[in-house]
């Protein structure tokens, strides 16, 4: 389940112009720092990372 999460928040994170707050409550977690661990722990990068290496969105 986790790891649905987690992917749901890239594609996220990738595409949309939502905060990383934003997308943390839009997948299903309350507490940023459980969401900033199981997301670096399947991505190897925190979710603010992975939005500045990743999002589409110039």
């Amino acid at each position: 389940m986790q790891r649905v999460k987690v992917e749901a928040a890239k594609k996220q994170l990738e595409t949309s112009r939502k905060t990383v707050s934003e997308i943390m409550y839009d997948v299903g977690y309350s507490d940023p720092k459980a969401f900033r661990e199981v997301f670096k722990k399947y991505t190897d990068m925190s979710p603010l990372d992975y939005k500045v290496k990743f999002s589409s969105i110039k």
